[in-house]
C-alpha cells in the first residue's frame, strides 16, 4: 500500500527488554488517576499510535519533558482567553 512502511522495524534492547523508540508524544490523558500518553513510534505510521502509561515510558523521559513544556506553554498562552 502506498505511503505505508515497507521495512520491518525491529525493537532495540534495553536491559534485556525489547523496546521501540518514541518519535514524539501527541497527547496526554488521565484514566483513574493514571497518566497516559499518546505515543508516535519512530519509523511507524499513525495507525500504530497508541496510549501508554507514563510508567511504561521510562526511557522517553526527555521527550515527555519536552511535550509537558509545550503543553504548559499552551496553557499559559490561553489564560484569560474567552471561547
Amino acid at each position: 500500500m502506498e505511503g505505508q512502511r515497507t521495512k520491518e522495524v525491529k525493537p532495540i534492547e534495553v536491559k534485556r527488554v525489547k523496546e521501540w523508540k518514541v518519535e514524539k508524544i501527541l497527547n496526554k490523558r488521565k484514566v483513574r488517576g493514571v497518566v497516559n500518553y499518546l505515543v508516535w513510534w519512530k519509523e511507524f505510521t499513525a495507525e500504530h499510535n497508541f496510549w501508554k502509561k507514563e510508567e511504561d515510558l521510562e526511557n522517553a523521559k526527555e521527550i515527555i519533558t519536552k511535550f509537558e513544556g509545550m503543553l504548559n506553554a499552551e496553557v499559559r498562552n490561553n489564560r484569560g482567553k474567552r471561547f
